[in-house]
Parts: C-alpha cells; sequence; structure tokens
C-alpha cells in the first residue's frame, strides 16, 4: 500500500513538472507580448499650470548604457515662480535584465546624500490616488525634495520589492514586464514643506498622461 502511494505521488509530480516545463516552454516561445505607446518624446509641453523649461535633457552615453532604458526623457518645468524636473525611464522588457534603476542606489553614487524618507500620497483628477517614496537629498550647497514610484501594466506603487512582484505575475498572465520609474525633484529654497507641495503637484499632473506613454 506504501509502495502504490509512493508511485502515485511520484507520478502526479512527473505530470505537474512535465506540464509547468510545457508551459514555461511555451510562454517562453511566444516571448513579450507588445503594446500600443507613444514615445516619451511626445510627452505634454504643458500640463496643469507647468510648461516646458528649456529643452529636453540627454544623458552622456556612459549614463544611457547604465541606465539601459528603452525611451526616457528628463525634462525641466515651471509654473509661476516654481520649478521642478521630471524623469520617466521606460522599460519595454524587463526579462533581459534590464530594470528600473533605483535612485536609493544610483544618486548616492553621484555626491548625493539622502535623508528623512518617507512616503507620499499622490492623487490625481480622476485616478485612484496612490503612494510614492519621497526624499530630501543633498548634494555641497544643493538641497532638494525627491518624489518617486515605479508605475507599470496599470500600477503606481511606492516600494521596488512589491514593483518587482507585480513584474514576475503580470509576465506570467499577461506575457508583459515593461513599465517605468518616475522621478520628481525640485530645489529646496526656504521652506522644505513648500518644495515638497511643488513636487507633488507637478507629480499629480504628470501622473495624469502617464498611460498614452507606459500603457496600462
Amino acid at each position: 500500500m506504501v509502495n502504490r502511494s509512493s508511485s502515485i505521488r511520484f507520478w502526479l509530480v512527473l505530470v505537474v513538472l512535465l506540464l509547468g516545463g510545457g508551459i514555461i516552454n511555451e510562454w517562453e516561445r511566444a516571448g513579450e507580448a507588445r503594446v500600443a505607446r507613444q514615445p516619451l518624446k511626445n510627452f505634454p509641453q504643458r500640463i496643469g499650470s507647468w510648461r516646458q523649461r528649456g529643452d529636453d535633457v540627454r544623458f552622456d552615453d556612459e549614463t544611457e548604457k547604465v541606465l539601459r532604458a528603452d525611451d526616457y526623457v528628463s525634462r525641466n518645468f515651471e509654473s509661476n515662480d516654481r520649478v521642478a524636473s521630471l524623469y520617466i525611464g521606460y522599460y519595454a522588457t524587463q526579462r533581459n535584465g534590464a530594470t528600473y534603476h533605483s535612485p536609493l542606489n544610483c544618486l548616492p553614487g553621484s555626491g548625493w546624500v539622502m535623508s528623512d524618507g518617507g512616503r507620499i500620497t499622490i492623487a490625481s483628477a480622476g485616478a485612484p490616488p496612490f503612494e510614492a517614496n519621497r526624499y530630501l537629498i543633498q548634494n555641497g550647497n544643493d538641497r532638494a525634495v525627491m518624489i518617486y514610484w515605479y508605475q507599470g501594466r496599470g500600477s503606481s506603487v511606492a516600494s521596488e520589492y512589491w514593483a518587482k512582484f507585480y513584474t514576475v505575475l503580470d509576465s506570467v498572465r499577461r506575457r508583459r514586464s515593461d513599465g517605468a520609474l518616475v522621478r520628481v525633484m525640485t530645489p529646496i529654497g526656504n521652506s522644505p514643506a513648500e518644495a515638497e507641495k511643488t513636487a507633488v503637484d507637478l507629480a499629480a499632473q504628470a501622473a495624469k498622461e502617464l498611460p498614452a506613454f507606459v500603457p496600462n
């Protein structure tokens, strides 16, 4: 009786393994699903009360090789006497090892010191609110508020770990691992609280435009 039970378990495990292997092979052969999107160079130059200031910023070759983004935009905006910068780095697939580069890893290597980290809520009209990361950063005499989050396939999340979890899940369910890192920075003048309000305002306006460039 024991031998028969062991034999049944063996064949069940074997069948599960064969089916799982077949599914994985079929999934790999099917490849990444492609979705229609606009290139980030077409991101609006005016969003809400914000308008583009100067030309788009392009990184040097070495920085682009490190980022490995398939598409990106880095742009300064102004609204009355407020200024802020927006960066969106889009990855069409993360199966090949190219993935989001967290500011927690990149900025310290560029001389920025990060402090007072936490979460902040971004609320855009007509869309559910979501949480983003918020830090005070400093490099010499330059001080700024930074807000960033991970956007992709209809989700906006602050946690890098949850972003990776959803990426794996959607890779299986939807054959998609595309997504983006979105970052807003604004210099601190007299008040970090006012700088934070400025960054949140631009982040909320930018978030409404994202689905055309980072598809749901």
